[in-house]
C-alpha cells in the first residue's frame, strides 16, 4: 500500500460511500480511504451530502497512511485554494459613559441616610390621618 501512495501526493478517487462523520473514498479497486467531515471543503459541513454524492470523482490529498491499520487519511480541502478571509466591517468604537457630579438628594443615599426621612414622612402622614 506504501509503495503506491505516499503521504503528501494528491490523486484522483471515487466515493463509495457517505457517512455522518466522513465520505469513503475508492482510490483503487483495492485501496479505499476516509475523508473526515472537517476535510470535506473549507468552512463548516454540517451535512456531507450538501457537497458530495456516491459515484463523485474527486481530487483527494493523502494525509495519512497507517499500513499497519490498513487506514488512508484524505482530504478533498487540501486540494482547493482557501477562500479569502472576509473583512470584517470595523464596528464603531463606544466612548465610556461620562460621569455625572450630581449632588442632589433625591438620588442614591445610603439606609441609614435615608431612615431619619422615611420616619419623618411615617410621622407627618400618621399626624395627617389623625
Amino acid at each position: 500500500m506504501t509503495e503506491k501512495f505516499q503521504t503528501g501526493s494528491v490523486v484522483t478517487g471515487k466515493v463509495t460511500g457517505i457517512q455522518p462523520y466522513g465520505a469513503f473514498v475508492a482510490l483503487d479497486e483495492n485501496t479505499q480511504g476516509l475523508v473526515h467531515i472537517s476535510e470535506i471543503t473549507h468552512g463548516y459541513v454540517k451535512d456531507i451530502n450538501e457537497f458530495l454524492k456516491v459515484g463523485d470523482e474527486v481530487n483527494v490529498k493523502i494525509l495519512s497512511v497507517d499500513e499497519a491499520a490498513g487506514k488512508i487519511g484524505l482530504s478533498i480541502r487540501a486540494t482547493e485554494a482557501a477562500p479569502e478571509a472576509a473583512v470584517k466591517a470595523k464596528k464603531p468604537r463606544k466612548r465610556p459613559a461620562q460621569i455625572i457630579q450630581d449632588n442632589d438628594s433625591s438620588g442614591f443615599n445610603t439606609l441609614k441616610d435615608k431612615l431619619q426621612d422615611w420616619i419623618n414622612a411615617s410621622q407627618k402622614e400618621n399626624t395627617m390621618k389623625k
